[in-house]
């Protein structure tokens, strides 16, 4: 075993690309292959407060490597309240390099675990099996949050020489399952299994899922796609998996929502980096969603600060409702009153639409998380990734609880017009408007109906037996828009209850 002490900023170097820095550390070398089964490396070493968002540990494999092991550990020194501790991510780029968004990438665990390794036919869940091939790798560790005494650290690299493996081929699930035409389908979009932070596998998960009443989910690791091709023994007739990724910056996160199977994208740049529209770009080229998640969540870093010009969808609801998620509603129907002061909700198409349609998600890690808290029900003409995909870009879709809560949203004019959730009802400003909501599963709920100037109408308490129809009149003069909230009854203030469910709008007007 051999040591290098990394302390200090002699074998450092700062490399600068655009807005983005990050700090080199002086590279590990091995011997050659010939005569020896294993050999290791323990690098030390003590980041200070202020570090970059990222830093490489370039590592020199020579041929004949069987397998790369990572083992880290670091300090966590006890700091002042409200001042943060430290917090080391880790991940792993192979020797084709660490270029923004280019092929290197081949794992990352963030904070989940202390190891890892991967080879030609296997790997650590986070983490892609194939060659392990000579050249210089990099481990990439991301100092989350550094203590005023510094981030001491630990490094073991360990390389085992000899004839590769087999490698796997992956299989990955079905892009369409049995579904039932056009109907209403319900999917969870945003949950973890052990290939990034979550303790759950992938059978588990689809097994919750459809105890959960749910038609389809979206697998959202992040920072990874490790796990694309471990869900097709999971997926069935009965349940469709949408591959994706929650791309996690330091400056919020996105869903990507139903990717090609095999898309990584990366996440290492912030905001002020001007490179998330690139990204986003990605996304969409390979068939995906982009949905900013819980864009007013408290943690560090979870705070969406990108904007929404490149948004498909935002995620308005993530686990069970909180004040963040109350926060993320009243923005995001902030959002809506934006375009009708702008006068651009009526148009389609991702240039011209303004109105960015809301979701929901459970962003389920382990137990007791409860996997379909909430839910996105969509309207789509089958049960296909694209179809699915087409219903929540069109806003054709509502959130709930639970599917025990279903609901029928529409609006109807004086000739007949009728115009369900996600549509406009043409008729002229002052042409009277019947908004009609009917209501299974939310026992002693009320039933609110916000517009563009505000909530205009509420019910009262639904009976026990939890099913109900309120209707309310009004024009599109009066209201631009309606959607529907339905809440829990509050103990006590002024406070609304949590939700039980919400739709996205019906538009009223010629637009």
């Amino acid at each position: 075993m051999c040591e290098d002490d990394h302390t200090g900023i002699g074998r450092r170097a700062l490399f600068v690309t655009g807005t983005a820095a990050a700090l080199t550390l002086g590279t590990v070398s091995f011997a050659s292959a010939e005569g020896r089964e294993q050999e290791t490396r323990t690098v030390r070493g003590t980041l200070p407060t202020g570090s970059p968002d990222f830093v490489y540990l370039p590592v020199e494999v020579p041929r004949g490597v069987r397998e790369i092991r990572v083992a880290y550990t670091y300090e966590r020194p006890a700091v002042p309240a409200g001042t943060a501790g430290n917090a080391l991510d880790i991940g792993i780029f192979d020797e084709r390099g660490t270029e923004l968004g280019g092929r290197g990438f081949r794992g990352w665990s963030g904070g989940a675990r202390t190891e890892f390794f991967l080879r030609a036919d296997e790997a650590t869940p986070g983490y892609l099996p194939g060659p392990v091939r000579a050249g210089t790798w990099h481990l990439a560790l991301g100092p989350y949050t550094v203590a005023p005494q510094g981030l001491s650290y630990e490094i073991t690299v360990t390389l085992s020489y000899g004839e590769p493996g087999t490698p796997v081929r992956p299989v990955y699930p079905p892009e369409r399952a049995k579904g039932r035409g056009r109907a209403w389908y319900r999917g969870d979009c945003h949950l973890h299994s052990w290939h990034s932070d979550g303790r759950r596998t992938p059978a588990e998960i689809a097994a919750l899922a459809r105890a959960a009443g749910l038609d389809f989910i979206n697998s959202s690791e992040h920072n990874t796609h490790s796990a694309h091709a471990h869900w097709a023994d999971s997926a069935g007739a009965d349940l469709l998996v949408l591959l994706g990724e929650e791309v996690t910056t330091r400056n919020g996160h996105v869903v990507a929502l139903g990717t090609d199977p095999g898309t990584f994208v990366d996440w290492r740049y912030r905001a002020r980096d001007n490179r998330f529209g690139r990204f986003a770009r990605q996304i969409r080229r390979a068939g995906g969603l982009v949905v900013p998640a819980h864009p007013h969540a408290t943690c560090i870093g979870c705070n969406w600060k990108f904007g929404f010009g490149e948004a498909d969808a935002v995620e308005v609801w993530n686990g069970p409702y909180t004040p963040d998620d109350e926060v993320a509603l009243a923005d995001w129907d902030g959002m809506l009153v934006a375009a009708v002061r702008e006068g651009r909700e009526g148009r389609e198409g991702r240039e011209g639409r303004a109105w960015i349609p809301a979701m929901g998600s459970s962003d389920s890690h382990r137990d007791p998380d409860v996997i379909g808290l909430p839910q996105t029900v969509v309207l789509a003409e089958d049960l296909t990734r694209e179809a699915i995909q087409d219903g929540i870009r069109a806003g054709r879709s509502y959130v709930a609880e639970s599917a025990q809560v279903t609901l029928a949203f529409t609006a109807a004019g004086g000739r007949g017009e009728h115009a369900g959730i996600g549509e406009r009802l043409r008729v002229d400003p002052d042409t009277p408007v019947t908004v009609r909501l009917a209501v299974t599963g939310a026992p002693r709920c009320t039933v609110r109906f916000v517009t563009d100037q505000g909530v205009l109408h509420t019910s009262a308490p639904l009976p026990v037996s939890g099913a109900g129809t309120v209707e309310w009149r009004t024009t599109a003069s009066y209201a631009a828009y309606v959607r529907a909230e339905l809440r829990h009854e509050t103990a006590a203030g002024p406070l609304p209850g949590a939700l039980a469910a919400f739709t996205n709008p019906v538009w009223l007007g010629r637009g």
